[in-house]
């Protein structure tokens, strides 16, 4: 039995996930229990309830009038057509009550606390994702590999880290985008096409999903249809949908910024998912009128399966320091305003959820990725490990493959150097040596031979196998160096973004 020479406190245990995930029902299924479990009346009053929470959120007029008529809120909420009564949820809106909120003194307000209830129930369903693309057994190097980017991101981004669902698919059906957000943490490029859904295509199109779903198995259902692109730019992205389901036996989720571009097609994907998927969607919300506009033309419980990311500027949500944002702040701090632009401690640096494959289907594109803080080496807060193209299902298979055994490794490549991750500090203790980043502490024993082996990986100049053989004073000391290096490496402290290696084999 190996020793556990690593101690540290975010480590998910990869044994224990994988039962997790043998256990588990099809998210579609998970998502159904969210809603039939619930009584008709339930069903009917959380749609206004999620109504409340969006214009609470994204609008500050709304805001305003509540605050201007705490003695008869009701007047408020209905004149936007909002059928729930705001005195009934108190803890949800109400500073005199909020302190209420996930206790239980929230009992007097049932309905602030059924729909506290489901808002856990979301946050677990979206932890599912990152459990569902577990595949330990059907393809471990891959499995290993993005266990090791999941404990890198909970080390290097913390909560924001915990919250990366780890997709281990995505694919682009269209080249660019038409919406251009000011705020888009992957500048997405100009919109040049999409990827039509004719005879040849589609045939191409089941060819690669069927691909991705045999290397990868169940796992493959992570996997959804856009990233630098949005799917109101492919009239025919319905389609796509349903073949992929078809296929895997699960929808993709989707986020779209243009919901109302093609209201035909936004309501033929809805009803997809009232149909076979029922797993949450999103639109992002540009701003207050565009609000307006998506409530005027679907009612609440039209959009009780989609999540409002409420963008506009009397909205909530932070916006990641990637992509445009960086941009942005680079331009302005050229001309000494970057005073205006110095965010608070903890904001998002990435909004990358993939650590494995980026497809893009009119390029016939193929990259292997993993989220990073956005940086100058990588500023849109993914980082691109390898690279292919391909012309058929079978050149996309093997691009796959081809990658897995060139870049996911099962311990740290004899022939690469080998150091720890730049954001870690070294200290050097008695017998053992720490590592720290910003959210976690690893505590390493460090006397199996009688040079410190941290101290060797730490100075970054040597490769693993040169390593061993500096420290290692025999046969079973090499072994035993040899493990706390595999250790170390799944752990997700030793680097693997080296310069050598990641840009120089990209083919």
């Amino acid at each position: 039995m190996k020793a556990n020479l690593v101690e540290h406190e975010i480590m998910p245990s990869i044994r224990q996930g994988a039962a997790s995930a043998a256990r588990l029902h099809p998210r579609s299924e998970v998502w159904r229990q969210v809603f039939d479990r619930r009584t008709p009346e339930e069903r009917r009053t959380l749609p206004h309830i999620k109504r409340f929470m969006e214009r609470l959120s994204g609008d500050r007029k709304f805001r305003t009038a509540l605050s201007e008529n705490v003695d008869n809120p009701r007047i408020v909420s209905a004149c936007y057509g909002i059928e729930v009564d705001p005195m009934q949820i108190l803890p949800l809106w109400c500073g005199d009550y909020v302190k209420y909120r996930f206790k239980s003194e929230s009992a007097p307000w049932p309905l602030a606390v059924m729909w506290d209830e489901y808002v856990r129930e979301m946050l677990r369903h979206r932890d599912l994702v990152r459990r569902q693309g577990e595949m330990s057994t059907i393809n471990p190097r891959f499995h290993g590999w993005r266990e090791r980017q999941i404990r890198r991101c909970n080390d290097e981004l913390g909560e924001l880290g915990t919250s990366i669902a780890h997709h281990t698919i995505a694919f682009e059906l269209s080249e660019g985008c038409t919406v251009g957000c000011w705020f888009c943490g992957l500048s997405a490029d100009r919109f040049k096409g999409y990827y039509e859904y004719s005879e040849e295509h589609a045939e191409f199109w089941r060819g690669v999903v069927g691909a991705a779903s045999d290397m990868f198995g169940p796992a493959v259902r992570t996997g959804f249809c856009y990233w630098a692109t949005d799917p109101s730019d492919n009239p025919d992205y319905d389609r796509f949908l349903f073949d992929f389901y078809q296929i895997t036996g699960e929808l993709p989720q989707t986020t779209t910024a243009a919901p109302l571009k093609d209201q035909a097609l936004t309501r033929r994907v809805l009803e997809l998912f009232e149909r076979y998927g029922r797993v949450p969607n999103r639109f992002s919300v540009l701003s207050t009128k565009h609000l307006d506009q998506i409530h005027a033309a679907f009612s609440p419980e039209d959009l009780m399966g989609v999540e409002l990311i409420l963008q506009g500027k009397h909205g909530r949500t932070a916006k990641a320091v990637a992509g445009r944002v960086r941009e942005r702040k680079e331009k302005l701090r050229a001309t000494n305003k970057d005073e205006a632009t110095l965010l608070p401690e903890g904001y998002p640096t990435t909004i990358a959820c993939v650590s494995g494959f980026l497809v893009n289907m009119r390029q016939g594109r193929l990259q292997l990725v993993a989220p990073v803080p956005s940086s100058d080496r990588w500023p849109l807060g993914y980082r691109i490990v390898a690279q292919r193209f391909f012309r058929s299902p079978d050149e996309f298979r093997e691009g796959l493959e081809s990658i897995v055994d060139e870049h996911m490794f099962e311990s740290p490549p004899p022939d690469l150097p080998i150091r720890f991750r730049e954001d870690l500090q070294y200290e050097a203790g008695n017998g053992h040596f720490h590592l720290r980043s910003r959210n976690t502490e690893h505590w390493v024993l460090d006397g199996l031979v009688p040079i410190s082996i941290g101290q060797q990986i730490a100075c970054g100049a040597y490769t693993a196998s040169e390593l061993i053989m500096q420290v290692a004073t025999d046969g079973a000391s090499a072994l035993a160096v040899a493990d706390l290096l595999d250790q170390l490496y799944a752990a997700g402290v030793i680097e693997e973004d080296l310069d050598d290696f990641s840009l120089g084999r990209m083919g």
